[in-house]
């Protein structure tokens, strides 16, 4: 069934994790596009994963404000929210690579769910902010040789890093039914592209081919992913923020059936 769609005022949005992979791109993508007029505060930890090169030349930006700081502050975000008068939130801060939770899972939980839930802890006082949560289609653990993930597909996270994003949904929708919040939720495919972070498959495997290193190779290797370009995902993004109705949760990559992102076109 197609949700029903709606119109959302984004003219001051709050981006967690702004200098990150997919978050400086969706950055990038809205001050340079001629029909956003808004402002945007990037706030970021500064951790290893950001690099403030991703958005070089936007320091300036008039509208454009980097604030470093830990999605865990509440009394940060909090001043953030009201200071400069915040109509969404858009929630891409995570740690994110699934072969450090296995290492170390703990910074996972911290940020994944103790960050998500301080957040969301602060939208209770200013329940008319949007939140939007970017999520992963690891949540729903290994799709099999048939079929396809959907937005009622079953979770069964298979690694502590899938564990925590799931666990961080979870939190978002409880939180949406609890106290009214106006919340959505998207899960994407393995993305890539400009900026990504070496750690990453694809990123790796340039880098050790250029190096003449070896190739790692996954499990038995048989194992299929579904690659999504990061600024086709950015751009669903804006669709899902535009017009994506409060309390819905949409799929976006080739591994989903046809799902309620692209019913918003």
């Amino acid at each position: 069934m197609c949700a029903k769609s709606v119109n959302r005022k984004l003219d001051r949005l709050l981006v967690t994790g702004g200098l990150g992979f997919i978050g400086s791109r969706f950055i990038r993508h809205l001050l340079q596009s001629k029909e956003f007029r808004g402002r945007i505060i990037n706030l970021d930890a500064m951790t290893y994963a950001a690099d403030p090169r991703h958005l070089a030349g936007f320091e300036e930006h008039p509208r454009y404000l980097l604030v470093q700081g830990n999605i865990t502050n509440m009394s940060l975000v909090d001043t953030l929210v009201q200071q400069h008068e915040i109509d969404a939130i858009v929630h891409f801060a995570a740690e994110t690579h699934v072969d450090r939770s296995i290492v170390s899972a703990m910074p996972f939980y911290e940020t994944n769910v103790l960050g998500t839930l301080s957040l969301l802890e602060v939208l209770r006082k200013w329940p008319h902010v949007h939140f939007h949560h970017v999520s992963t289609d690891e949540v729903y653990g290994s799709l099999g040789e048939e079929g396809a993930f959907n937005e009622r597909s079953s979770y069964r996270p298979s690694s502590p890093y899938a564990a925590s994003k799931a666990a961080s949904d979870h939190i978002v929708r409880a939180f949406a039914h609890t106290y009214g919040l106006s919340v959505t939720l998207s899960h994407c495919s393995n993305n890539y592209g400009p900026c990504q972070n070496e750690e990453k498959f694809i990123p790796r495997m340039i880098l050790n081919a250029i190096q003449g290193l070896p190739l790692p190779v996954y499990g038995q290797g048989a194992n299929i992913r579904d690659w999504l370009y990061v600024d086709d995902h950015v751009v669903a993004l804006l669709a899902i923020l535009e017009k994506g109705e409060k309390g819905q949760t949409y799929d976006i990559g080739g591994t989903a059936e046809k799902t309620n992102v692209e019913l918003l076109d």
